[in-house]
């Protein structure tokens, strides 16, 4: 039994679940959160949400979606307004065409995902997933009947997966391989460039699908061109999903809609999924969806720019503490630091700083400053900084961790 699972006599979870645990971030944030609430000056840097409000528009259709009788079950994967709205966005944003047919729309991402995997997994089927990554994907495998394969990519590559190293991991056994970009935890992205020596491994390799996590694709800096695979390489668009949602760019993570575009076969499975657990997705929040879709883009750009101004004095600030040092991230609104420099150092009261668990643990007591270990992300030994909160608490944050860094 988990230790997530509270003791009652009788009970023994499913096989499918009895290794797996709640969500490390979950965990962190419920500790810290429950230390605020003790009077603790808890700062929480580990939310992957954006601090905005979600925009005044999308809120205001939701209301008039409500006052208009919208409030009954629609079509199982999303509403043919909203389909026809996500088909528009990848064509005007991505340059990929799918038809009503080719779209389905969820209770978030990650159902699309769980979909996804339920869908296509036979007991044993391996998924290939470049790590660090985000922690669902792997027990979301798991779940599915399937084998994670894990491929370290480190800081110095960049924390992205290379063709040689995919081709290694490939197996008769192998079905998908997962990509994320901009990722979650580390803020790496793919280029053009870097994307087309993956594609080509999987040209030769006809029996591997793709699925790729394009969620942080609004949030990319300086002169770096958010690409998705599906435009790329038109070959292998009929073995591609491509997963996006609303929660990101649009500060809607509490709406729970997800979306992906992919062939209309894989879609019907996925329908098959979606129809014996959720049914349909929320229809308010589907109308909210449609607004942010087919409204204002503009202030997209505004608050882009507000997460570099916040991802360049996380940067500088981490850089500058000695036994740390920082990537420089392309997208997203993390950074994913080593602190490789202080394992094995001992704090003012003895304690052996012996992992990034440790570290990070040792900081929420010492400092109150709440983080995630790069472990819970399958790659140690680093740090994930979520900088999606306002620079006066991330200025504060960072003093305190230079400050106890110090005592080491």
């Amino acid at each position: 039994m988990t230790a997530d699972l509270p003791e009652t006599a009788g009970f023994v979870p499913a096989d499918r679940i009895a290794a797996l645990g709640v969500s490390e971030i979950l965990q962190i944030g419920a500790r810290a959160a429950a230390m605020k609430r003790a009077g603790k000056p808890v700062i929480i840097l580990g939310a992957g949400e954006p601090d905005f409000d979600t925009p005044d528009w999308v809120k205001n259709a939701a209301t008039q979606a409500m006052a208009a009788g919208q409030t009954k079950y629609t079509a199982l994967d999303g509403t043919p307004e909203l389909k026809a709205a996500i088909a528009g966005k990848f064509r005007r944003e991505n340059g990929v065409d799918y038809t009503p047919a080719e779209i389905t729309v969820a209770t978030g991402a990650k159902q699309v995902l769980f979909n996804a995997l339920m869908a296509t997994l036979n007991p044993g089927d391996e998924v290939i997933i470049p790590t660090p990554c985000w922690t669902s994907y792997f027990d979301i495998v798991r779940i599915a009947g399937g084998v994670p394969v894990a491929v370290a990519c480190d800081g110095a590559q960049g924390f992205r997966l290379s063709a040689a190293d995919l081709a290694a991991a490939i197996t008769p056994r192998s079905r998908w391989v997962i990509l994320n970009s901009p990722s979650n935890p580390t803020g790496a992205a793919y280029s053009e460039a870097e994307y087309r020596p993956l594609l080509e491994v999987l040209l030769a390799h006809p029996q591997l699908w793709l699925m790729v996590d394009d969620m942080y694709e609004h949030i990319v800096y300086d002169d770096f061109r958010f690409v998705t695979p599906a435009a790329l390489e038109p070959r292998l668009k009929s073995r591609i999903l491509t997963v996006n949602g609303v929660s990101k760019a649009y500060a809607m993570t509490g709406w729970r809609i997800g979306y992906a575009g992919g062939p209309e076969a894989l879609i019907r499975a996925m329908a098959v999924v979606q129809s014996q657990s959720t049914s349909c997705p929320s229809s308010i929040s589907q109308a909210a969806a449609l607004a942010a879709l087919n409204g204002p883009q503009d202030f997209l750009a505004a608050r882009t720019e507000s997460f570099r101004r916040r991802r360049d004095l996380v940067v500088a600030a981490l850089n500058a503490i000695p036994g740390i040092s920082c990537r420089v991230p392309e997208g997203a609104f993390y950074t994913f630091a080593s602190c490789a420099g202080l394992i094995g150092k001992t704090t003012p009261s003895g304690r052996v700083i012996g992992s990034d668990r440790d570290f990070c643990a040792w900081l929420l007591d010492e400092a109150d400053v709440a983080m995630v270990p790069g472990a819970a992300f399958g790659l140690s030994p680093y740090f994930r900084i979520s900088y999606a909160t306002s620079e006066a608490e991330l200025t504060e944050a960072l003093a305190r961790i230079a400050t106890a860094c110090a005592t080491l």
